[in-house]
């Protein structure tokens, strides 16, 4: 190796940011003309590592530029600025199914990000580098507060913004998988949005006495957001994905005590038996299991709902929707038939003459796992069933290109609806980025 390549220096700016803010990597001092590998290296809380990797070729004055120079190969090809992390995969030799998932939302997500000589595609942990640097993403903003709610027989964890506020707040629902994930909430709390994260599958209450949660526990949550002393009661919007779009749009339409400023539904669906428990939806959604599809070991659950029933009384009465709504769906959706559902709602809407509330993102090549910008692409994963505890690799669709830049597009818009809608056109948080 040529001497001068012991002076390669690497910088990424910012080094410290919040996992939405995109950042430049820059390598400098390499040999004009070289080959160089870009590798980023990440390391889950569960233990397993991920990695991505390109390859570039030095400039005529020894750089490459990831934000402005096309990648020959590797993990991705092409301009792709970000692609070193929503391009992260499981390293060979990792078990099958994983989906990176932030746990512990107070610690960055810490990547490596380190420059090899040549074009290489394997063997990165057992070399060393010409250069690395650490960088740290963030859900959390500097000063975005975390607050565990256990009041009223919630489990849900509330995450306000810097300063005394009021906020507006937002109540956010995942889907069928149970458990209290945050980070989603984190990040909307670092845009100045005060959100919280609830449980209601595997939630203190279910795990205790053995039975779903009603509609009861959704307008519980309302209320103890709504009633917060930094809250601004009138402005609480809900966000659901998946399982969580039914919750959402049937407490929008029919819930006297939840009233939405706005809503944000997630590849989900309208269709569902018109009351009941959460557990009702899931056993209407069974009644129609024998549809379950499998390829290549993998499940595919999109179909029990098709085709779209015309009986009204087995869907949301979206026509009855008094609050604007956005509806994100990814069209390669294996999961949820959200496309075909959103379809109905537009149909319903447009019927009522309530459609001008509606604003639909339908995406090309994309799945069900719609997460935040630069998350890496799940096609298909493990899913513990939480009726029958059974664990199973499913099918959630999506190319990752696609998917990846659906995820871009749909979280920017996501934020403009949300401060349109909840702050009226003003756009708090949006220097909380410079504070990283």
């Amino acid at each position: 190796m040529d001497v001068k390549q012991h002076c390669v220096k690497l910088s990424v700016q910012p080094i410290r940011a919040l996992v939405d803010e995109k950042f430049v990597i820059l390598v400098q001092n390499a040999l004009p003309g070289s080959k160089i590998t870009i590798h980023a290296l990440h390391r889950c809380e569960d233990g397993q590592h991920w990695q991505a990797f390109a390859h570039y070729v030095a400039d005529t004055t020894g750089a490459v530029n990831v934000s402005e120079d096309f990648s020959l190969g590797g993990t991705y090809s092409g301009l792709e600025p970000m692609g070193l992390l929503w391009g992260l995969k499981p390293v060979p030799g990792s078990k099958p199914g994983l989906r990176m998932r932030k746990k512990n939302v107070q610690i960055p997500m810490e990547v490596t990000v380190s420059v090899y000589h040549d074009h290489q595609t394997e063997g990165f942990m057992d070399q060393v580098p010409l250069a690395a640097v650490v960088v740290e993403r963030w859900y959390m903003a500097p000063g975005v507060r975390r607050i565990p709610i256990t009041e009223d027989g919630l489990t849900a964890t509330l995450f306000l913004p810097p300063g005394p506020g009021p906020f507006p707040g937002l109540l956010d629902l995942w889907g069928g998988g149970g458990q209290l994930v945050e980070y989603r909430a984190a990040l909307l709390a670092s845009h100045g949005i005060a959100s919280m994260a609830l449980d209601y599958l595997t939630c203190k209450f279910t795990m205790e006495t053995g039975k779903s949660v009603g509609n009861n526990y959704f307008e519980t949550a309302y209320r103890v957001l709504s009633q917060h002393p930094q809250i601004l009661g009138s402005r609480i919007a809900m966000l659901g994905l998946s399982l969580g779009t039914s919750i959402t749009l049937r407490m929008a339409v029919y819930s006297k005590v939840v009233k939405l400023r706005c809503a944000v539904c997630i590849s989900g669906s309208h269709v569902q038996p018109p009351d009941g428990s959460v557990m009702d939806i899931l056993s209407y959604f069974n009644t129609n299991i024998e549809k379950t599809r499998t390829e290549n070991n993998e499940v595919i659950w999109r179909d029990l709902l098709l085709p779209i029933p015309s009986d009204p009384t087995s869907k949301v009465e979206m026509g009855r929707l008094q609050c604007p709504l956005l509806l994100i769906v990814g069209e390669d959706d294996q999961n949820w038939c959200a496309y075909e559902s959103a379809m109905d709602i537009k149909e319903m809407m447009e019927r009522a003459g309530n459609s001008h509330l509606l604003t639909l993102l339908s995406y090309p090549n994309t799945g069900h796992l719609i997460e935040p910008p630069y998350s890496p692409h799940a096609r298909a994963s493990l899913f513990k069933d939480l009726t029958t505890h059974q664990k199973s690799m499913v099918l959630w669709g999506g190319q990752t290109l696609e998917h990846s830049r659906a995820q871009e597009d749909s979280w920017k818009k996501m934020l403009v609806f949300l401060r349109e809608n909840l702050y009226g056109g003003t756009k708090p948080g949006a220097t909380l980025l410079s504070q990283l």
